[in-house]
């Protein structure tokens, strides 16, 4: 299969340098959705992640979205033999925004609490941000990660650009 490009990778070669918010668009990894419980995915080695929030494990982070339903983001390439799995990545992108503003700049279309007491480090949760569902992690306390459908990144990320126009120098 022939490598796709990034559908980020023209807007993030334009993106404004600001230091109180920035983005960045992800490298490829495997995502892989997973129907289960502990026992399902007890081959795979990581613990199970509590609710709404991810379990990272070496380069790799699995990520609850539901009760039974679980993203597996693979970046080292080891991917585990999983039965039940759904292999969904060409379908999403993702990108990062990070820096003093991150959470506000998320806030100007998404209207989830972003307190670092009610969405911690490890938090992640399905949302909606604008008019685009996507998964949002927060992986340290000025830093998000955000998987999209990669029909919606850009105008996820024309949304970012706009909140965190106000920060520019």
């Amino acid at each position: 299969m022939a490598d796709r490009a990034h559908p980020l990778a023209a807007f993030a070669a334009l993106s404004p340098d600001c230091p109180a918010v920035q983005l960045a668009a992800l490298p490829p990894v495997t995502r892989l959705i997973i129907r289960g419980n502990a026992a399902t995915l007890a081959s795979i080695g990581p613990t199970l992640p509590d609710t709404c929030r991810a379990t990272t494990f070496g380069a790799n982070a699995l990520l609850w979205l539901g009760p039974d339903e679980f993203l597996l983001l693979v970046s080292d390439g080891t991917v585990p033999p999983l039965a039940g799995t759904v292999d969904v990545s060409h379908r999403d992108t993702a990108l990062t925004v990070s820096g003093p503003r991150a959470a506000w700049t998320i806030n100007a279309f998404c209207a989830l609490d972003l307190h670092p007491t009610a969405f911690p480090v490890g938090m992640c949760t399905r949302t909606v941000f604008g008019k685009a569902e996507v998964v949002l992690w927060r992986t340290a306390i000025e830093a998000f990660r955000i998987e999209v459908a990669r029909s919606f990144a850009p105008y996820v990320w024309a949304c970012l650009e706009e909140a965190r126009r106000e920060f520019l120098d």
